[in-house]
């Protein structure tokens, strides 16, 4: 069998996983020959057969954005996965409902997305000055929930098998977007390192001792490459080393990974993300 026809015929055995729930007993990355160069090829080609199936990508999700997760994992920068127009989800008031049909052990996480307005450039920018340029081509930002599932046991998975499994995407849910105005970026390349967020849990099945639910967890902008900014100036020079012509383009959305670890989450689960340092409102999403 040619290299090809192996992309093609592992992206159909986790394309099918992906609509149906089913488990991948052997992660790709157990498999010989699979490595990160092809997880990207299985990735695109995945893009494919669901823009094939009337699916649109409207952006990428980020993996991996912490350099210490690097270091371990041997890897020279952070990873993505496209997402997609079914996937993405615009909350009401700041509320929203999701069912995911096809759930396996589903954790939830705490992001900030971005929606871009124009291609990064941040070419021989570093620190602050690649935060600035990166919000300089950005339309808005909210901070959002993103619900991953993974189908191989036991959560147990590779780099390479994240991006060959749809960055283990099943939803993102937005909150209220706020404009990125030019004379407010030197006070968002400020604010996004240092703001907070507070997760909390409710569940119709249980009591919630407080108004808002249990606190869960608390977590900040530094978690993600320290600064969510910053992840965003990262994965558009890393889309552009390994995909020349394939940028980040005017329209995409962004999310920009997680704030706080990825925590268990089944239906009935009420939580809300409340933004502490940052002008974003609190997000509230319930899983049906």
């Amino acid at each position: 069998m040619s290299h090809n026809n192996e992309v093609e015929s592992l992206a159909r055995e986790l394309l099918s996983a992906y609509e149906t729930g089913e488990t991948v007993a052997i992660p790709p990355s157990g498999r010989p020959g699979f490595d990160l160069n092809t997880a990207y090829e299985v990735e695109a080609t995945l893009k494919q057969f669901r823009e094939a199936g009337g699916h649109r990508a409207v952006g990428r999700k980020v993996g991996y954005a912490n350099k210490a997760m690097w270091r371990v994992l041997k890897l020279e920068t952070l990873v993505w996965a496209h997402m997609y127009d079914d996937t993405v989800h615009y909350s009401d008031r700041n509320s929203a409902t999701l069912t995911i049909a096809h759930p396996r052990s589903l954790k939830i996480e705490p992001e900030i997305v971005f929606g871009l307005k124009q291609p990064i450039v941040t070419e021989g920018a570093e620190g602050v000055d690649a935060a600035a340029a990166a919000l300089a081509s950005t339309d808005w930002l909210a901070v959002g929930f993103e619900i991953i599932d993974c189908p191989f046991p036991g959560w147990q998975f590779q780099p390479s098998d994240f991006v060959a499994s749809f960055g283990l995407h099943a939803a993102l849910v937005i909150g209220e977007r706020t404009q990125v105005r030019p004379d407010g970026i030197a006070a968002l390349v400020d604010e996004l390192p240092r703001f907070k967020v507070r997760m909390s849990c409710s569940n119709s099945s249980r009591s919630a001792s407080s108004k808002n639910g249990d606190f869960v967890e608390e977590g900040s902008g530094r978690n993600s490459l320290k600064s969510p900014a910053l992840c965003l100036a990262e994965l558009s020079a890393a889309i552009v080393r390994r995909f020349p012509t394939e940028p980040l383009r005017a329209g995409e959305i962004v999310s920009s990974g997680t704030l706080t670890a990825g925590h268990p989450t089944d239906r009935g689960d009420l939580w809300t993300v409340e933004v502490e340092g940052l002008s974003l409102p609190s997000l509230t999403l319930r899983l049906t």
